[in-house]
């Protein structure tokens, strides 16, 4: 998922020479210019979710630059609107900033004054948009919130779980803490025809020491010393459905030996029961690292894993699917707390660089605990502070970041030009460019302000 970068100008003004001197000097300089001799054709034009920044004369018959600012600021609140004016009418100018318009320049003026302006209120304009779109995303979402995003290696796996999702044979899945395994195994119980029976989830790590196999198991009353009733085992309360084992390599060797009967003869015989009962049930299991490896180090039966693993799905960590992170926070900071009376705070330049330029190493469980902090006003992101936590990979990450997209703007998302501008392979620039979240086609605008719309042959829109 890439952010917005805006070109979009809507110019109000009704001496026709100073429109078209300026609409042709705003176009030699990459933006998008529409212009408008009266303020009622620009309101015709310009809608709430306009991609852009409105340019607008001050004094104009009809309705003036302060009356289409009202019209402009009912339609979208965020919109930012920059006023023209003589310098006979600055004071007018300073009080329609304070009703709200983003900035005002006075007659005559420098252009890098204008294009400065336009500059900024453009980053400010994006930032609103991308908040709205992420956010409109995230509520829209239908699936399991870590299957959430556009990278390949998560559409893959979105592709592969609806394949799977109905079959009966056992999965294996594995990944990185935080990274969404249950999530996973419940879109497997979710996509198929076991999603109306119960979906049971085991973390086998934390199974009470002496009492594994009755909690798995089960016993019938009085199998032992204080069993006072019959209990029903994580097992047997799958039936008809599914059953999750998180961490399975966690689990008492001398436990593995009696799941491996589940697996194989999809029945289980509770403590103290005269006779197993058969099931009907799918299993699902986890392995926090490598399964094969907890082979080797003998904390995983061979036989229980060659069992399991009739198909491995591997989920990707989020250094992996550094896109889709924005995402993942706007959803995560949509569900998020936040103080009595406060509203969340704004995710601004700073924020979005730490959302992709962190390692994450606890995916998306260290993610949920960001965004809990940040809407409660206790993660604090500024550009300063956020550099100075930086090491040193970070810096150069975020120095490599900066050094693609200004070759990238300066190209026009030419990907011939910035392979030879930056002397470096192509598949190595194509990789930089994943890793940092980037898309050539997001920079095709050139300098005539034409909009290169040609096939992206990078790969990565």
């Amino acid at each position: 998922m890439e952010f917005t970068r805006l070109t979009a100008v809507a110019l109000v003004e009704d001496d026709e020479d100073f429109r078209n001197a300026l609409n042709e000097r705003l176009s030699l300089e990459g933006f998008q210019v529409q212009a408008f001799r009266t303020a009622d054709l620009a309101l015709k034009a310009v809608t709430a979710d306009f991609p852009g920044v409105v340019v607008t004369d001050l004094r104009m018959p009809g309705m003036d630059g302060r009356q289409l600012l009202t019209r402009l600021q009912a339609l979208d609140p965020a919109l930012p609107v920059i006023l023209i004016t003589g310098h006979g009418d600055i004071a007018e100018a300073v009080a329609a900033m304070r009703d709200g318009a983003y900035d005002f320049v006075a007659k005559p003026f420098a252009f890098d004054r204008l294009h400065d302006s336009l500059k900024r209120a453009m980053e400010k304009r994006a930032l609103v948009l991308d908040n709205r779109r992420l956010a409109a995303l995230s509520s829209e979402a239908g699936v399991e919130l870590p299957l959430l995003g556009e990278s390949r290696a998560i559409r893959s796996l979105r592709a592969t779980i609806a394949q799977i999702a109905d079959a009966r044979m056992d999965v294996l899945i594995e990944g990185d803490t935080g990274v969404g395994k249950e999530a996973v195994a419940r879109a497997l119980h979710n996509g198929g025809r076991r999603r109306p029976h119960p979906f049971v989830a085991v973390n086998c790590g934390a199974l009470p020491d002496g009492m594994v196999e009755s909690e798995l198991f089960g016993h019938e009353l009085g199998a032992f010393a204080g069993a006072l009733r019959r209990r029903v085992g994580y097992v047997e309360r799958a039936h008809n459905g599914s059953l999750f084992l998180d961490e399975v390599e966690s689990m008492p060797l001398t436990v593995q030996v009696k799941m491996l009967r589940v697996l194989e003869e999809r029945e289980v015989h509770p403590i103290g029961a005269n006779e197993p009962r058969v099931l009907d049930l799918r299993v699902l299991a986890s392995a926090k690292s490598d399964p094969a490896r907890a082979v080797e180090e003998g904390r995983l039966r061979e036989d229980l894993f060659y069992r399991l693993n009739v198909v491995r799905l591997r989920v990707p960590p989020l250094k992996e699917r550094r896109e889709d992170i924005p995402l993942l926070f706007a959803h995560l900071l949509a569900r998020a707390p936040t103080a009595p009376g406060a509203h969340t705070p704004p995710v601004t330049d700073a924020v979005r660089s730490r959302l992709l330029e962190a390692d994450w190493p606890g995916n998306i469980r260290e993610l949920a605990h960001f965004a809990q902090r940040f809407a409660l006003g206790l993660e604090q992101v500024d550009a300063a502070q956020s550099e100075l936590d930086l090491s040193l990979i970070e810096r150069v990450a975020r120095f490599e970041a900066q050094v693609l997209t200004d070759t990238l703007s300066d190209a026009s998302g030419d990907m011939v030009e910035v392979q030879r501008r930056l002397k470096i392979p192509r598949k190595t620039l194509y990789d930089k460019l994943a890793r940092h979240g980037l898309k050539a086609s997001a920079f095709r605008t050139g300098k005539s302000g034409a909009d290169k719309t040609g096939p992206d042959k990078s790969g990565l829109d």
